[in-house]
């Protein structure tokens, strides 16, 4: 994939917008799927995180970054769907933005993995603002799959912004 084919998508549908991104991961599906959803792996490149894997559970989420108050990145939601190790959706609940949904879709490709990812239900403001952060998280989980240094949230961030239309702009 070429860096521009790593970029995620926003569609937008009125005042809503849908993120979306595709990424190939050199790694068998139950790996990725055990960076999602196993608490320790998780919190190697996203956060603290707490799951009750099943259709029903729960999950509760804490950022390492951005740098802001924990109560702010704190993420909470039901399980909608859990089918090991090819999707996991659950809802995202988080005190600075709107009411979403996001889920993981793993499939085997070629010699790795084939992640799609989709977060719906965010304002079109929203999602502007989490799409550069969502893709530095994304970056993160390919660094940790790789056994690399981590690259730094707020750097990636930084220089992901201006690939990626901002919300102050049309």
């Amino acid at each position: 994939m070429t860096a521009t084919d790593r970029l995620g998508e926003l569609t937008i549908d009125g005042d809503r917008a849908v993120m979306t991104f595709r990424r190939h991961l050199p790694h068998p599906v139950e790996r990725v799927w055990a960076a999602l959803t196993d608490p320790r792996e998780r919190a190697a490149w996203f956060g603290e995180t707490v799951i009750d894997g099943r259709a029903g559970g729960s999950i509760e989420m804490l950022p390492t970054d951005p740098p802001a108050a924990p109560d702010a990145k704190r993420l909470t939601g039901r399980i909608l769907v859990w089918d090991p190790p090819h999707v996991l959706e659950h809802e995202w609940k988080q005190r600075i933005v709107d009411d979403g949904v996001v889920r993981y879709e793993l499939r085997p490709d070629g010699d790795g993995t084939l992640l799609v990812f989709t977060h719906t239900g965010l304002s079109e403001q929203n999602a502007r603002g989490f799409v550069p952060g969502t893709h530095a998280f994304f970056d993160r989980l390919d660094a940790h799959l790789a056994g690399a240094d981590l690259p730094d949230w707020s750097d990636r961030y930084a220089e992901l912004a201006p690939s990626y239309p901002s919300w102050d702009r049309e």
